[in-house]
């Protein structure tokens, strides 16, 4: 009896001691502990001199004021209306940032992070996505910039993150037309004579992929075309729609680039790049099928862009098995879109085992995703290619990085890279006390940071890292049912509180160990 009162006592405790250290925490969001955490030795010290260390948003997923200050709606605004999220989500708040931007530079500062990359709304600045300029929205970026710059947070700015004014979707139906092209090279020359006197870094897509395959492939993402077979859509063509969009993008792409070098670069002394996705694949079996089935793969995602960039066209497996339904490039289209970058963002998150898969060699409906020959594995020989996280889509694989740098850097020159988005997440149902507690992400960044150590290391020339993401937000489809921020929100109060992976990185970025 008398030690099961003792036991029943200490129970007691212990449960006071947790109510009144997560009630701390609640209470003071900013405070951050000075517990020391394993980071197997990786510290500021380990990456070349100068390196940075940051994190990354977008502006449709922290912003919010979708319809206010002037904003136009933009190509989500009216996906989600139509065909609904996750749990009937909208971004119409999301986590507020921008009337609480000054809080969350201030939280960037504290835990001392060098830079911060967010993302440009178009239809904030050309609510219809031409001509008619808002002042609001051009004051706000002003707003942001400047206080980064007093806090000394460098500033890399992204033109382009899935949000396409409304307006230009709806005149000529936005990435499918060439006219979009010079719409686009229009606002991109805005934002320079505009803010390119205080933003150095600057990029001009962020994952052109995602944009043409999710958009007009398979549908999930707005616009949500695709051939019936691939998706719920009511329009669209799966088998030319991507290609058409990929290859007005990269016009895009180069035409900002070109008017970036001709009229500011010089004056500015910024530099201008491109943020690609990549997932790396790694073959099922040492089959010669299966590895022809991953090079195919690998060219049909990042290839099909920094191919053209590096090389001025598309590559040769995408010309053969695409034909004629692969848009092609002038030679002045050449010259416009070969070496335009002068850095490049990588986007990598996970790996996934492929294979060729012979039922795709001759699909009733032809499709982009059809065109790869292949298909994804998640284990071998009954074991997973690693930990799985919440959405479906992501594996903890860090040897993936690695091979996805270096596979860069031997097939394309080795370019100035950033690594631009990395990271994993909870559910979005997951409570404070167990979101902050969030062992499974210091465990993830932890063993990624130290493949990218390794593979600079080796010789890639990588400058700088951003964790995905700063803050808990709106996760397009999904909506507010996933958690990839360092630190957690209360989608109630907009409070937040840092989990402990930021404490991690507070650790991992100070400057005086």
């Amino acid at each position: 009896m008398v030690k099961v009162l003792k036991l029943s006592i200490l129970c007691i405790f212990i449960q006071f001691v947790l109510h009144t250290t997560c009630a701390r925490q609640l209470s003071m969001p900013y405070t951050l502990q000075s517990e020391m955490f394993n980071t197997s030795g990786l510290s500021r010290k380990s990456f070349p001199k100068g390196f940075i260390f940051g994190t990354a948003t977008s502006a449709y997923q922290v912003e919010g004021m979708t319809d206010k200050a002037g904003r136009g709606p933009c190509i989500w605004d009216t996906f989600i209306k139509v065909h609904g999220i996750a749990s009937g989500a909208n971004a119409s708040i999301t986590v507020d940032q921008y009337h609480r931007y000054k809080e969350d530079m201030d939280l960037l500062k504290d835990l001392n992070f060098d830079a911060y990359r967010f993302s440009i709304s178009w239809s904030r600045i050309f609510p219809n996505g031409s001509k008619t300029i808002n002042q609001e929205g051009v004051d706000y970026y002003h707003r942001l910039i400047d206080y980064m710059l007093q806090k000394g947070i460098t500033p890399y700015a992204n033109l382009y993150h899935y949000d396409l004014p409304q307006g230009l979707q709806d005149k000529y139906l936005g990435w499918l037309d060439r006219q979009v092209v010079k719409d686009y090279a229009d606002y991109a020359d805005f934002c320079f004579k505009t803010y390119g006197d205080k933003v150095k870094n600057w990029m001009t897509f962020n994952e052109p992929r995602v944009v043409s395959a999710l958009g007009y492939d398979d549908g999930t993402h707005a616009p949500g075309r695709c051939s019936k077979p691939y998706g719920n859509c009511t329009e669209g063509d799966s088998a030319t729609e991507p290609y058409i969009v990929a290859h007005n993008l990269l016009l895009s792409h180069a035409a900002a680039v070109k008017i970036y070098r001709e009229k500011y670069q010089d004056k500015q002394k910024g530099r201008i790049g491109i943020l690609l996705d990549f997932v790396w694949y790694e073959s099922l079996t040492r089959g010669k099928a299966d590895n022809y089935a991953a090079q195919r793969a690998r060219d049909f995602h990042v290839g099909w862009f920094i191919h053209p960039i590096t090389y001025g066209e598309y590559p040769k497996t995408m010309q053969e098995i695409v034909g004629d339904r692969l848009p092609k490039f002038t030679k002045e289209d050449i010259q416009m879109v070969k070496g335009s970058i002068d850095y490049i963002g990588i986007n990598q998150y996970t790996t996934y085992y492929i294979y060729h898969d012979p039922s795709q060699d001759h699909p009733k409906v032809k499709a982009y995703s059809m065109d790869w020959h292949a298909s994804f594995a998640y284990a071998k020989n009954g074991d997973p290619i690693g930990p799985k996280e919440h959405s479906d889509w992501l594996y903890n694989v860090p040897w993936g990085l690695y091979k996805a740098i270096s596979y860069i850097k031997e097939h394309y020159g080795n370019p100035t890279m950033i690594l631009a988005e990395n990271g994993m997440d909870d559910p979005g149902s997951v409570d404070i006390a167990h979101g902050l507690n969030d062992t499974s992400r210091i465990e993830y960044y932890n063993a990624y940071i130290g493949q990218l150590k390794k593979v600079i290391d080796d010789g890639a020339n990588v400058e700088g890292y951003f964790a995905w993401s700063l803050l808990d937000n709106f996760e397009w489809a999904l909506g507010y049912t996933s958690r990839f921020g360092i630190t957690y929100v209360d989608f109630d109060t907009l409070a937040r509180y840092p989990k402990m992976s930021a404490n991690w990185f507070k650790q991992l970025c100070n400057h005086t160990i």
